[in-house]
C-alpha cells in the first residue's frame, strides 16, 4: 500500500449515469468521467433493463478515460469503491461486479458504498468546511430524506418521503406538462416564465403544525401534489387554456415543492440548534431551492451545496465515501452483494 494518501477508484452505476473517478486523499480529484444515458428520454423515465445494458457497454471505456485523465494505471489504484445500493439492482450489479473483479485482479481492497451517504460526501469533497455536525437534506429522483449528522458515519433519520420522492414528482409533473425527461431542469426553465402564485397548489404535510416529535414534523409527501397538478391540467384542457397556463403551472408546482423542502429543513436546523446545512442529490442543483433555503436560513447560516456536476450521480462521491470507510477499516470481501434497498450505514431513528 502506498505511503502517501491512498489512490481510490470510485465506480457509480446505480441508475442512468455510468461514472468513474480517481481520487487521491480527501479532495484531490485527478480524473472524473460521467456518461449520461439519453435513451431514457424516449420513454419519459429510466428503463431499468436499458440502463443495465448501457452500463455494460460503457463502463470499461468510462474507467479507462478516468484513469487516462488522472495519468495513472489500474494497477496504481490502492482502493476500489463501488456503489452497492440503493438503486436499480441490475445497474448496481454491473458496477459492483466490475469493481470486485478489478480489486481481485489487482490484489486490492474493495469497499461497498451507500449511494445516499455518498451524496453527503460529494458536498465535503468540494467544500472542506462542510463537516459535521450538520442537518442534511438529500433530494433526488428516488429519495427524499432529512438527517441529523453529529459526525461522519453517525446519522439520525428525521424524516423521509411517504410516497413519491421530490425528484420523482418533478419527473411525473414534467411528463404531465409535456416537458420531457429529466423533469427538474425542464420545469425550472419553464417556471422562470410563470407566476408561482397563479395556482394555489397544496403544501403537503405543512398544514397545522404537528407537535414536536410527531413523524409529520419532518416527513414528506408529494404524490397528492402531483395529483393536484394533474387535476388542474385536465380542467385547463377542458377550457382550452392549458397552453397559456403551462408556465404558471410549472412555477406554481415548483414553488410548492420548494416551500415544503425549505420549511422542513429550516425547522430541523432550528430544533437541533445547528446553523450548518448540507443539501445533496440531483434536486440540489435547483436554483430555486438554493435561493429559497438561503433566504429562509438567514445570512449567519452555513449552507453547502455540491456543484451541479457533483449533484448528479457520480464516481467522485463514491470514491470519497469509499475512502472514509476504507480508512475506518470497513472493507468488504468478494461476497459483497448489491442491494436495491441497502440500509443507510450508521443510521438510527425510524
Amino acid at each position: 500500500m502506498a505511503a502517501s494518501a491512498p489512490l481510490v477508484l470510485g465506480v457509480e452505476t446505480s441508475c442512468d449515469e455510468t461514472s468513474a473517478a480517481v481520487l487521491r486523499g480527501e479532495n484531490e480529484l485527478l480524473g472524473h468521467v460521467i456518461l449520461s444515458q439519453d435513451v431514457h428520454r424516449l420513454y419519459g423515465g429510466v428503463v431499468p433493463e436499458l440502463a443495465s445494458r448501457a452500463h455494460l457497454r460503457a463502463l470499461d471505456d468510462v474507467v479507462d478515460a478516468a484513469l487516462a485523465e488522472a495519468g495513472v494505471r489500474l494497477e496504481d489504484i490502492d482502493v476500489f469503491a463501488a456503489t452497492a445500493g440503493p438503486g436499480l439492482i441490475g445497474a448496481l450489479l454491473v458496477g459492483l461486479t466490475w469493481a470486485k473483479a478489478a480489486a481481485y485482479a489487482c490484489g486490492r481492497p474493495i469497499v461497498g458504498v451507500h449511494h445516499l451517504e455518498a451524496h453527503l460526501f460529494a458536498v465535503a469533497l468540494e467544500n472542506p468546511a462542510a463537516q459535521p455536525p450538520f442537518v442534511a437534506l438529500i433530494v433526488s429522483g428516488g429519495h427524499t430524506l432529512l438527517l441529523w449528522a453529529p459526525e461522519w458515519g453517525r446519522y439520525e433519520l428525521l424524516g423521509e418521503t411517504r410516497d413519491d420522492a421530490a425528484g420523482e414528482a418533478f419527473d411525473k409533473v414534467a411528463r404531465i406538462l409535456g416537458l420531457g425527461f429529466p423533469g427538474g431542469p425542464a420545469i425550472e426553465r419553464l417556471a422562470r416564465e410563470g407566476d408561482p402564485a397563479a395556482h394555489p397548489f397544496p403544501r403537503p404535510m405543512l398544514g397545522p403544525a404537528p407537535r414536536p416529535g410527531e413523524p409529520e414534523e419532518f416527513d414528506f409527501s408529494f404524490s397528492g401534489l402531483k395529483t393536484a397538478v394533474l387535476n388542474r391540467v385536465r380542467e385547463l384542457e377542458a377550457r382550452g387554456t392549458l397552453e397559456e397556463e403551462r408556465a404558471n403551472l410549472a412555477a406554481s408546482f415548483q414553488a410548492a415543492v420548494v416551500d415544503v423542502l425549505v420549511a422542513k429543513t429550516a425547522r430541523a436546523a432550528e430544533v437541533y440548534g445547528c446553523r450548518r446545512v448540507l443539501i445533496g442529490g440531483g434536486v440540489a442543483a435547483s436554483r430555486a431551492l438554493r435561493s429559497a433555503l438561503a433566504a429562509a436560513l438567514g445570512p449567519d447560516a452555513e449552507l453547502f451545496f455540491p456543484s451541479p456536476r457533483l449533484s448528479t450521480d457520480n464516481g467522485a462521491m463514491i470514491a470519497r465515501a469509499g475512502l472514509f470507510h476504507y480508512l475506518r477499516g470497513e472493507c468488504a470481501g468478494l461476497d459483497l452483494a448489491a442491494r436495491a434497498d441497502l440500509p443507510f450505514p450508521g443510521m438510527t431513528g425510524r
